[in-house]
C-alpha cells in the first residue's frame, strides 16, 4: 500500500540514521516530495552510497551529507553547531537512527550504556540544541520508538546497566524514556508525533505532515 507525502518545496528536513534501511527509505520520499534533505551520518562511505540512490530514482533531489554519530554528545554539539552556523529554519527532524540489542554491554564515548546514550541521549541532545532552528520552521519532530517500550520499565536502580546487562529491556527502556521525551517536548510547543516505523511509507507520511 502506497501513503501519501505532501509537496515539501522549500522545507528543509534532517533525517537521522538515513544511510540505509527505513531511515534511507524515508529520506527518499521526502526528497521525492520536494524537501531539501540533510542526511547526518556516521559512516561516510554508506552515506555516499545513500546520496547516490536517492540521486539516482530523484535526480532533481536536494540532498547532502553531515557528521553524526549519536554516541558521542561532542559529535552531536558539532552538528548542532554546523546547522545553528547556517542559520536556516528546520522545518522536519525525523529522529530515526538507533542501536537495537547489541549482545554484550557496551559504551558511548560518554560512558553511557550504548542504547540509552544513542537512541535516547544523543537524540535529546540533538534536539535541545536545535530548538531555536526548530522553532524558527515551526518544525514537526517525529521520533522512532517501538513496540518494545510496551513492555519494559526505566531499571532506576540500575540505569547504566552497569550491575547486570539485559540487550532487550536496556533498549525497551531507551524507547521508553525516547517516549517520555517526546511528551514533554509536545507540551513544551514543539509539534512531535511518536511512532513505531512498521510500514515505511506510513512513517514517511506520518514524518512530513500535515504541517504548518
Amino acid at each position: 500500500m502506497d501513503f501519501t507525502v505532501q509537496n515539501l518545496a522549500g522545507r528543509l528536513a534532517v533525517v537521522t540514521g538515513a544511510s540505509d534501511g527505513v531511515g534511507l527509505i524515508v529520506a527518499t520520499r521526502l526528497a521525492a516530495a520536494g524537501a531539501e534533505v540533510i542526511l547526518p551520518v556516521r559512516n561516510r562511505r554508506k552515506g555516499d552510497a545513500a546520496l547516490a540512490r536517492i540521486r539516482r530514482e530523484h535526480p532533481r533531489a536536494v540532498v547532502s551529507l553531515r557528521d553524526l554519530d549519536l554516541s558521542s554528545l561532542a559529535s552531536v554539539t558539532a552538528l548542532a553547531a554546523t546547522l545553528t552556523g547556517e542559520d536556516r529554519p528546520v522545518h522536519l527532524l525525523i529522529n530515526n537512527a538507533g542501536v537495537m540489542t547489541p549482545p554484550q554491554r557496551q559504551t558511548t564515548a560518554d560512558g553511557f550504556e550504548l542504547q540509552f546514550g544513542s537512541n535516547h541521549l544523543g537524540h535529546f541532545a540533538l534536539v535541545g540544541q536545535l530548538l531555536p532552528l526548530l522553532r524558527a520552521g515551526h518544525a514537526r519532530v517525529t521520533s522512532q520508538l517501538s513496540v518494545a517500550a510496551n513492555g519494559g520499565s526505566i531499571n532506576w536502580d540500575d540505569l547504566n546497566w552497569e550491575r547486570s546487562y539485559d540487550g532487550r529491556h536496556a533498549y525497551s527502556q531507551s524507547k521508553i524514556a525516547f517516549g517520555l521525551f517526546g511528551l514533554e517536548l509536545q507540551r513544551r510547543s514543539v509539534s512531535v508525533f511518536l511512532c513505531d516505523p512498521g510500514c515505511s511509507g506510513r512513517f514517511a507520511a506520518a514524518c512530513a505532515g500535515p504541517l504548518l
